[in-house]
């Protein structure tokens, strides 16, 4: 069965506040735990936004990669307060997403969160006004590009989407010395914030023809 091992108590509990995170917007979401060199664990989920949101936790996970039930790891993060613990039975069949690559990330620009922050707000007004049928806004409302950042060769547009999935997952903060990251590849885009960042492809995948 699965291992999971926190050196650190906050680590722990920081881990703990990204699962309930997403947890609180999709309670089927699965968390994909990812270990890598230097003792540090890469979290990921997807989020109802079409966004990927991950945090990064000092600690242990075996077998390296394994996808669990947020509820069950959420549980098991609350409730059994050892070194370690089962973060819960595998579900690896239900992840779907492609991971985003580990190199080559451009550093495009920095910009303040508070100016995020109040993007996100305005968004948000404008997504009630404009709920769908499934009470959800438009998918043309959610990839507007709300912000336009250039640096290191690159022009990189940021969807509303990702905004959406910074606000959701507790991310973004009015602390005015607060900044977001924001990196690229070809295909990918980044935001960090202080509590985790989203991640989104650029461009979408073309269709295969038969």
């Amino acid at each position: 069965m699965p291992e999971l091992a926190f050196g650190d108590p906050s680590e722990r509990d920081d881990l703990g506040a990204f699962v309930a995170r997403a947890v609180r917007l999709d309670p089927r979401a699965v968390v994909r735990l990812r270990g890598r060199d230097g003792g540090l664990i890469d979290a990921w989920v997807a989020t109802p936004f079409d966004v990927l949101a991950t945090r990064t936790a000092r600690g242990a996970i075996d077998p390296s990669d394994v996808t669990v039930s947020g509820s069950e790891l959420l549980a098991g993060l609350a409730v059994v307060r050892g070194d370690r613990f089962d973060p819960g039975r595998p579900r690896d069949l239900e992840w779907r997403s492609a991971l985003p690559p580990t190199q080559h990330w451009q550093t495009v620009d920095v910009v303040p969160a508070r100016t995020v922050s109040e993007l996100a707000d305005r968004g948000l007004a404008v997504a009630r006004e404009n709920v769908g049928p499934q009470g959800t806004p438009p998918a043309s409302l959610l990839d507007q590009a709300v912000l336009t950042v250039e640096g290191d060769g690159l022009t990189v547009k940021i969807p509303l989407r990702c905004l959406f999935a910074l606000s959701g997952m507790g991310f973004l903060t009015d602390d005015a010395d607060d900044r977001i990251r924001v990196t690229a590849t070809d295909a990918w885009l980044r935001l960090d914030a202080r509590y985790g960042a989203v991640v989104r492809r650029r461009h979408a995948l073309l269709p295969l023809l038969f």
